[in-house]
């Protein structure tokens, strides 16, 4: 049987992954600029799968959507080609691209559902049609100037019928189906107050059971010595925190949460009580269980490479870009890219358990949060892994890379730099060439140009690849699947 294909007795089963072994890249797309040719400065910041798995949108550098060209087949999916075929590869916008979130039952064989909302700067939040690119509706965030305010996260709720945005201070609610202007949470009292949520909302993150209707909101702003950045609400309860998450401190016991800006939220799929978050300038990923002891994380999932005693290197990313991580459907692997090009994956079943519920005995506390390592690391790109995700039906997983380099002037500015360098270089050693004894020759006056333009980034690797898991005869054997109509 195929993965993610429905069993004989009408359960769906998870994709299987085989982590034995190095994943093969079966798919490798090169982004294009306009001219239809490869630019340096045009990336994937992120890409995301489209719910039912039949397209894969990201999010790039030129402040445009574009649709990754996969071939269907090896998405093992049916998607009539003239479906595919109407996809525009390109969905430019007016303003750089904060955020962006697939409608949660978007469907490439339903027109109605296929759409999906984006945060522009300075413009409301948009919903847009993901077949063209035309906008359905608009939700409106204003200021006290009476100035559009564009949200650094979004999220629906798992009902589908609201939208929340995160900005600074604040978290705006939105009703679906009626565009306009929402509710707004405050997350602070006020902006002296050093209680609540402070600063701007930069990652929000919904259980999966729609029966607790909790969702976890973190900051740019690093926790302080009094609170931390990362905090549990309820939708029943509205602005008020449920509760905060905290995390080890060096000396061995429970602060008041990570110094350092949050960059991703996720709760596992198949176990709604782990919540996980990365960080910026960091390479750890801390997840909590959120039915016990939140003071302290469960555990800490690193790629740094680790001394003989056992102990972190202290070694810090350099870019302050967001390394996006995914969890599987089956809640079982977690992957995520480096700055160097690396991709690692972590095995979540090997998590600890500290307790079934409230009830459960307290076990004496550690002193320090247990550090887990990958099962397996390999070489993805050339340049930073901004994210990787998870196919919903197959054992794929999809990866993009670039990230800003400002290369030296002389190899920006080219041949006429180096002609300007030579020219320079002529002058003086004509001033210099005379005798000792005879006297210095007149100056003379050499014209230099020196470019006063400003260095352009440009990313290493602008590729986006596909990196199957399947085990040898299913890969063999996968046939398509019939995607939910």
């Amino acid at each position: 049987m195929s993965a993610g294909m429905q069993a004989g007795n009408g359960t769906w089963m998870p994709p299987v992954y085989d982590m034995t072994r190095t994943p093969e890249e079966i798919h490798s797309y090169q982004l294009l600029g306009e001219t239809g040719v490869g630019d340096p400065s045009v990336f994937a910041r992120l890409a995301k799968w489209c719910p039912d798995g039949s397209a894969a949108l990201a999010q790039c550098e030129d402040r445009t959507f574009r649709f990754l060209q996969l071939p269907a087949e090896l998405l093992g999916i049916t998607v009539e080609s003239t479906l595919s075929a109407s996809l525009p590869r390109c969905l430019p916008q007016s303003a750089p691209i904060l955020d962006y979130a697939w409608y949660p039952a978007a469907s490439i064989r339903n027109p109605a559902s296929f759409c999906l909302v984006a945060s522009i700067r300075e413009c409301p939040v948009k919903l847009l049609d993901a077949s063209d690119g035309r906008l359905r509706a608009s939700y409106k965030i204003v200021d006290h100037r009476e100035r559009h305010v564009a949200p650094h996260s979004l999220a629906f709720n798992p009902s589908v019928n609201r939208l929340y945005c995160g900005f600074e201070d604040a978290i705006e609610v939105f009703d679906v189906n009626r565009p306009g202007e929402g509710t707004r949470l405050h997350t602070t009292p006020s902006k002296k107050s050093r209680d609540g949520l402070k600063g701007i909302i930069s990652a929000l993150a919904f259980a999966p059971d729609m029966s607790s209707g909790l969702y976890a909101a973190g900051t740019l702003s690093p926790s302080s010595p009094t609170s931390s950045n990362i905090a549990l609400f309820s939708e029943d309860t509205g602005e008020a925190p449920v509760m905060f998450l905290g995390a080890d401190d060096r000396r061995g016991g429970a602060g008041y949460g990570v110094r350092a800006s949050v960059s991703q939220l996720m709760f596992n799929p198949a176990r709604p009580h782990l919540l996980y978050a990365s960080f910026r300038r960091m390479d750890s990923i801390y997840c909590w269980d959120i039915r016990a002891d939140v003071s302290r994380p469960l555990e800490v999932f690193t790629t740094a490479p680790t001394s003989t005693s056992g102990e972190e290197r202290t070694r810090r990313p350099a870019t302050n870009q967001r390394m996006r991580f995914d969890i599987d459907y089956g809640g079982r692997w977690l992957s995520v890219g480096d700055q160097d090009g690396g991709i690692s994956v972590f095995d979540l079943a090997a998590q600890s358990d500290p307790g079934q519920g409230e009830n459960a005995p307290q076990a004496q506390a550690a002193p320090r949060a247990p550090r887990a390592t990958p099962i397996m690391q390999f070489d993805g790109h050339r340049d930073a892994v901004g994210s990787v995700g998870f196919h919903p039906l197959r054992a794929l997983l999809l990866s993009v890379s670039g990230s800003r380099h400002f290369e030296k002037a002389g190899s920006v500015a080219g041949d006429r730099s180096g002609s300007d360098d030579e020219v320079e270089e002529s002058g003086i050693a004509g001033a210099s060439s005379a005798e000792p004894d005879q006297s210095p020759a007149p100056a003379v006056a050499v014209a230099v140009t020196i470019s006063r333009e400003r260095a352009q980034p440009v990313a290493h690797d602008t590729s986006a690849k596909l990196w199957c898991f399947e085990r040898g005869a299913e890969r063999a054997g996968a046939g398509r699947l019939q995607v939910p109509g």
